[in-house]
């Protein structure tokens, strides 16, 4: 009985231990954005009600992501959402929402492409989710270019520049289509079909826009 409840207590002992870890790590967080709010003088209190428990949120799902399988994914999912929420605060209580908006793109963007790690066993499946986790990636690129723009670093005066975009869109699902035909599955042809259509109506139709020979 003795050795029972030392190994019990040794495997409760790591897990109280990662659970304070990430609290700890909320807390700083959360007590860092407040001060900084403070020091530049765009200090709003009432943000914290969205700030902290976006912290506390994150640092829920924080300890699952050490184990396997299902806990690890969702824990991933939740440290994600917490993650999001705490940036919405973070802008809040900067007051930097209209500069910094786009990270509502680029975070969600970011985590569906982290899951390219989970993939499902059968090779359609984890074709049809590698080309969304990919596309995921490309729209992360989207948000970080409104970014720099709004911050001025990058100017793309009059071109339709998002024409860039698309046919990166169409690029990568092509891609993801032609990785299937190594895979001897049923439906494999249909499937790649399918996808390729869309990528080359999607790439000409971005090249149109980047060309400025679009009539509207």
């Amino acid at each position: 009985m003795t050795t029972q409840m030392q190994t019990a207590g040794g495997k409760g002992a790591p897990a109280r231990v990662r659970w304070l870890a990430g609290l700890a790590v909320a807390a700083f967080a959360a007590a860092t954005v407040n001060v900084v709010a403070q020091s530049i003088g765009h200090y709003h209190w009432w943000a914290g009600f969205v700030l902290i428990p976006g912290a506390l949120i994150a640092a829920a799902g924080a300890p699952l992501l050490i184990r396997a399988g299902g806990p690890a994914f969702g824990g991933y999912l939740v440290t994600c959402v917490g993650a999001l929420v705490f940036t919405v605060g973070t802008l809040l209580m900067l007051g930097a929402m209209g500069e910094g908006w786009p990270f509502m793109i680029i975070l969600p963007s970011l985590a569906v492409t982290g899951t390219y790690g989970w993939h499902p066993a059968h090779p359609l499946a984890r074709g049809l989710h590698r080309t969304v986790a990919t596309l995921a990636l490309g729209g992360a690129l989207l948000g970080v270019t409104f970014l720099l723009m709004g911050a001025g670093a990058i100017d793309f005066g009059r071109t339709d520049w998002w024409g860039g975009f698309m046919m990166l869109a169409g690029v990568i699902v092509a891609g993801n289509a032609l990785e299937l035909v190594r895979h001897r599955i049923p439906y494999r042809l249909q499937a790649i079909t399918l996808l390729i259509g869309p990528a080359l109506f999607t790439f000409l139709l971005g090249l149109r826009f980047l060309r400025g020979d679009w009539p509207y």
